[in-house]
């Protein structure tokens, strides 16, 4: 199997493909706004939005720069500004999950249509070529859709039984 193929196959299976843990989307199926919201009466924890936002903000600013668009990337003081929520409303919860699967979906065609050279070009403001920071940010995506599986659970969100 070539590197391509395997990212594909990781970066597919951050979202909509199952694999060995669910993916974000079917995760993020049911989850209503109150538990989007909700954290651990302890405060150590981010709520599920918010780290649906951290996950949106390092894809999308990496898109910008792929795609040349650097005045268009967000922009954060410091990592704990990338969980930062938009207004507390059931629409801004639907937009915040449709463009983080917008977003990871069109790396995941930039991936698909890459040539060799494509992969591994320099990209303005990162350290790395597109090949390994997919491979990054489909690493931090799984973590992630852990910490959202595992907020789930607590809440009792989480079916006694899912096809995963």
């Amino acid at each position: 199997m070539d590197v391509k193929t395997l990212l594909l196959q990781q970066w597919a299976s951050c979202l909509d493909e199952e694999d060995w843990f669910p993916p974000l989307e079917k995760v993020l199926d049911d989850i209503t706004l109150e538990q989007a919201i909700w954290k651990p009466a302890d405060g150590s924890m981010n709520s599920i939005w918010e780290l649906v936002c951290h996950l949106l903000f390092f894809e999308k600013r990496f898109l910008m720069r792929f795609l040349g668009e650097t005045e268009n990337e967000p922009h954060a003081e410091n990592n704990d500004s990338t969980f930062q929520l938009p207004n507390e409303t059931l629409e801004n919860w639907k937009e915040t999950k449709q463009e983080y699967f917008y977003v990871h979906r069109e790396l995941g065609k930039i991936l698909a249509k890459s040539d060799h050279d494509d992969m591994y070009r320099q990209i303005p403001k990162e350290d790395y070529p597109l090949v390994l920071e997919l491979k990054s940010l489909a690493m931090h995506a799984a973590y992630h859709i852990g910490q959202i599986v595992f907020l789930s659970k607590m809440q009792g969100a989480w079916p006694e039984k899912r096809s995963f």
